[in-house]
């Protein structure tokens, strides 16, 4: 691992975003024995870090140059984004622009007569830009915010780029599948066919849109350097370093919902 993921291995770990707990259930219905909460990215030191940590990777993988434009989808999405362009602007002396996205178009004020799905309306001919999110699920917003943005483009008349798309966390797992018999009113817990494996999402997204995917740390990564250098995190609201019982959970979880890229 470079020294910026282990780094942020820890800030998951200090800030609680990562933690182990048993009977956890994920939205789509399926038991894991960890979670990322980004909603403990809630201060502005904290914020500032999760930008920081996109900046290194941007510079990392070498592709901070071909950027103009942070987008981030609204509304978690838009803080990682300023975030971002903050950092590289003051550990960097990079200048880049940043915007997010609009729930419903601005009709008034300024935008009168032009409807604008962007608010700070930052797309100029030539543009490149790099899509920010914390996680990622089923990719239905990213979907949604390329044709936003494209959308944008064509009203200016802009010939615009997305390069990149990056996270914070890649869970690195496929995703669930349902028992179709059943009815998709019940909860997903309910529908959800345990120990069997769906497509992976980002898989799927890079070969319907050509753009890469980045992410700051995978959770194997992440975990394996926890585990390793007995970095304490919460596991059952407790902070101390991870057991080998917790380690091995989280293999056994990799082994059946991990991807296999």
């Amino acid at each position: 691992m470079e020294d910026y993921q282990k780094r942020f291995s820890e800030f998951l770990a200090d800030s609680g975003a990562l933690f182990f707990k048993e009977g956890l259930i994920l939205k789509d219905g399926r038991p894991t024995p960890y979670f990322v909460n980004s909603g403990k990215f809630n201060t502005g030191e904290a914020n500032f870090i999760l930008g920081e940590k996109f900046a290194e990777m941007l510079i990392k993988k070498g592709i901070v140059d071909d950027v103009d434009i942070i987008f981030g989808p609204s509304y978690k999405g838009s803080a990682i984004a300023n975030g971002t362009a903050i950092a590289l602007w003051v550990n960097h002396r990079k200048r880049v622009l940043f915007d997010y996205d609009r729930k419903e178009a601005k009709t008034h004020g300024e935008f009168s007569k032009k409807e604008s799905l962007l608010v700070n309306k930052t797309l100029f001919e030539g543009c490149k830009i790099f899509m920010v999110d914390d996680v990622w699920t089923s990719g239905a917003t990213k979907y949604e915010n390329i044709e936003k943005i494209n959308k944008e483009a064509e009203k200016g008349g802009y010939d615009v780029k997305i390069v990149g798309m990056g996270i914070a966390v890649d869970r690195e797992q496929v995703g669930p599948v349902y028992d179709e018999t059943k009815s998709e009113d019940l909860p997903n817990k309910e529908r959800v066919i345990l120990d069997d494996r769906g497509e992976d999402a980002i898989v799927s997204f890079i070969k319907q849109t050509k753009i890469p995917v980045y992410s700051i740390v995978g959770i194997s990564g992440a975990v394996d350097h926890l585990y390793n250098s007995q970095y304490p995190l919460m596991i059952n609201d407790e902070k101390q370093p991870m057991n080998k019982k917790t380690f091995d959970d989280f293999k056994n979880y990799m082994e059946t919902y991990g991807a296999r890229r």
